[in-house]
């Protein structure tokens, strides 16, 4: 069991962000708000659905081999999500402290001694910042000082714990976006690093060091906002090139089995709209609303963003919902807060 739960929160680590994750639906509970408001507003439509899913109110929950396990890592996409569309505001809230409780928090991060994850580490600390508070005290715990202790003489941020390395471009680009708010800034090698990985194509692969470098969309539209933060401009605008150059005539982007979907359009439009990408952002918000269900579909369902647009999924569309609401919203990780978000759960307004 102690094999299986390691291994599970490396899997939620690496996974939290990426698009193609097919997943057993989270278990659903009443939502906690009783404030009930109404929007056109397509963000705060998603951002509500996704609030409405929260179990007890606080948190995600993913069935792994039959079992029924804590998601922290789609939690905190939630709570970003919340943030991007500025509603939900009780509920992004509720979630951060249910992430940051010890127990809740250690099988995210790792104790921070036998085991540590710099993805995990760097997330949390993002989330603790973009709602206000201090990611230096996370119930007793430095999570700045944490993640820099995890720096390797590369610059690269790499896992501490008996299963091995599992860091990558998601994990570096999370710490630089989240060492960027920082007094201290990013680390020059840490940026380096992230630079150094740049695909001849200019995109940037999930996995670095490898033999074949073989750009991604997701990895990519996280290190584009990652490097722009640390003021590394070349090479992020290099892998915006990479990412209009493989954006589809309907706007949306690829996961590596070439299915057009939510999660990675999401990302890739947040980073278009961090960049300047006017126009390549707004052919990618179209194509997130086209797989948006409004007021044609079910009404418990209208809102949600889905996976691909085929047969809505509930199994994937909280995550889709979640990285599609960034995109929607256009916000990018640097310029994220949620300061001036209102609480409650928005639903799509309908005839």
């Amino acid at each position: 069991m102690v094999v299986r739960l390691s291994r599970y929160r490396l899997l939620t680590l690496l996974c939290g962000v990426l698009a193609a994750l097919t997943l057993t639906g989270p278990a659903v509970a009443a939502p906690v708000s009783t404030t009930t408001t109404t929007t056109v507003d397509r963000p705060s439509a998603a951002a509500g659905w996704l609030a409405r899913q929260l179990v007890d109110g606080e948190r995600f929950e993913t069935v792994f081999d039959g079992v029924a396990y804590p998601d922290q890592g789609l939690t905190l996409d939630a709570v970003l999500a919340f943030a991007a569309a500025g509603v939900a505001d009780d509920s992004g809230a509720r979630a951060l402290a249910w992430v940051s409780r010890p127990d809740v928090r250690d099988g995210y991060l790792g104790d921070g001694v036998t085991e540590a994850y710099a993805g995990a580490t760097a997330k949390l600390a993002l989330a603790v910042q973009v709602r206000g508070a201090d990611p230096t005290s996370v119930g007793g715990v430095d999570l700045i000082a944490r993640l820099r202790g995890l720096q390797a003489p590369s610059g690269r941020f790499t896992d501490r714990s008996a299963w091995g390395d599992y860091s990558n471009t998601f994990s570096q680009s999370f710490a630089l976006l989240a060492l960027a708010r920082t007094p201290a800034g990013v680390p020059a090698d840490a940026a380096g690093y992230l630079a150094g990985v740049r695909c001849a194509d200019g995109g940037f692969p999930v996995v670095p060091e490898q033999p074949v470098c073989a750009s991604d969309v997701d990895a990519t539209a996280l290190a584009v906002q990652a490097l722009k933060a640390a003021g590394r401009s070349a090479e992020a605008g290099a892998g915006l090139r990479w990412l209009v150059s493989v954006q589809g005539t309907d706007g949306g982007f690829r996961n590596s089995g070439g299915v057009a979907n939510a999660n990675s359009t999401g990302l890739a439009a947040q980073a278009l709209a961090a960049g300047g990408r006017t126009l390549a952002w707004a052919r990618a918000r179209g194509f997130l609303a086209s797989l948006q269900v409004c007021c044609t579909g079910a009404p418990a369902d209208r809102g949600a963003v889905d996976y691909d647009g085929g047969t809505f999924d509930p199994a994937t569309a909280t995550r889709a919902t979640a990285q599609a609401v960034l995109g929607l919203a256009g916000v990018g990780y640097a310029q994220l807060t949620a300061a001036g978000a209102v609480p409650g759960a928005p639903e799509l307004v309908c005839p």
